[in-house]
């Protein structure tokens, strides 16, 4: 919970104490399946790797600190962490999700969890309440949130959700990937649980794949812990030992991102060759004044379309850059680009995608921590090439 440090503080210290045997600054790297016991049930608090290991528990309580939260779980990838928490949830039970995210989890809740029993509705929560008035029911058990959303951009109040569905049974969880911690906080907005792929963002450095959770509530805690231990999608030591060292400059790399991210929207918004620009930051952008009250930054992640929403010149631009690297992922100190509707979008329907705008023409930046002048000039490389 929180300690009335800054963000920047705690992202530094969060989780980290000097190893007493030897007094290294940073947490060892302990790479043991298990641990000695003095006699039957006898140990230093650690059994076995899978249900808990000294390296992963001062990442957990890291992901805990930076979330403002009392708990803190570590998982295999992202989309571990939301099958984990998805398992809380019983037959016959009801979902309202954003209508645009991520296609990998998209994939987990249509081709999983659908099989056994769980109903998912896609809806736009940029009108949460209009929205959630439609689908919401007795059966509904979880809403869960992207926002900012993943490619669209789109924002969700994440207040006006919690007060909603207030002293009712059901998990609000927020998906925090796109802003981390330093730019959006969810529980204290309201908001049960808050997941992040690790992988992106809080690692920073395209080198581990991981995801997180984070909350407040003992009983929740305890059937996660269950489940995270029963199912064993567990982060591996030396991952974690890289994210506590990844998180150490998190403020610094998310303060870049959004200068960046500010620079290349200055520079798309008046190129001839495009149509559309998503991003919060913009005061046109539908979800801008909520964003504005949710948010102390906007961060490095832009969407945009090309004029004429062809396939062709889509695919020309994301191949023709030298400095953005075509990649999957996003969040790492190198800028990326791509093409959601043929990679990270290519798991959803393409009349269901292009509802939400993840239409041809649309292409996805994460801008990384280069120079913003030689990033624009690489984006210019690839606007002459079509």
């Amino acid at each position: 919970m929180s300690d009335g440090k800054g963000k920047g503080t705690r992202a530094v210290h969060a989780g980290v104490k000097h190893d007493p045997a030897t007094g290294a600054i940073m947490t060892p790297v302990y790479l043991t399946s298990t641990y000695v016991q003095s006699a039957v049930g006898e140990h230093k608090g650690y059994e076995y790797s899978r249900t808990q290991n000294p390296t992963r528990h001062a990442l957990e309580n890291a992901f805990a600190e930076l979330e403002n939260a009392k708990y803190g779980l570590a998982f295999a990838s992202g989309l571990a962490a939301m099958d984990t928490l998805l398992k809380v949830l019983e037959p016959g039970d009801e979902v309202i999700s954003t209508n645009d995210l991520y296609g990998g989890s998209y994939r987990l809740f249509t081709t999983v969890f659908s099989r056994y029993g769980i109903k998912f509705h896609f809806v736009n929560l940029d009108d949460s309440e209009n929205a959630l008035d439609e689908v919401i029911n007795d059966k509904t058990r979880m809403i869960w949130i992207e926002t900012p959303t993943n490619p669209m951009m789109q924002i969700t109040d994440i207040q006006a959700v919690a007060k909603k569905v207030e002293g009712k049974n059901i998990l609000v969880c927020v998906d925090n990937t796109f802003a981390t911690p330093m730019l959006q906080q969810p529980l204290q907005q309201g908001a049960d649980v808050v997941m992040h792929s690790v992988t992106k963002y809080l690692g920073g450095h395209s080198d581990v794949v991981m995801g997180c959770l984070m909350l407040n509530d003992d009983a929740l805690d305890e059937k996660l812990r269950t489940l995270q231990n029963s199912c064993g999608a567990i982060a591996g030591p030396m991952d974690s030992f890289l994210v506590l060292r990844g998180i150490k400059t998190l403020h610094l790399r998310m303060a870049r991102h959004c200068e960046n991210g500010r620079a290349i929207v200055d520079f798309l918004k008046n190129h001839e060759k495009v149509e559309k620009i998503y991003w919060p930051g913009l005061s046109s952008h539908i979800g801008h004044e909520v964003a504005c009250r949710q948010m102390s930054g906007f961060g490095g992640m832009v969407a945009f379309t090309l004029k004429g929403d062809s396939l062709a010149d889509a695919n020309k631009f994301v191949e023709s850059t030298e400095l953005f690297t075509l990649a999957e992922s996003l969040g790492g100190v190198e800028s990326l680009i791509g093409h959601p509707a043929s990679m990270t979008h290519a798991s959803i329907p393409k009349e269901v995608r292009e509802k939400v705008g993840v239409t041809d023409g649309l292409i996805r930046l994460s801008l990384g921590v280069e120079d913003a002048v030689d990033i624009i000039a690489d984006l210019e490389l690839a606007f002459n090439a079509i």
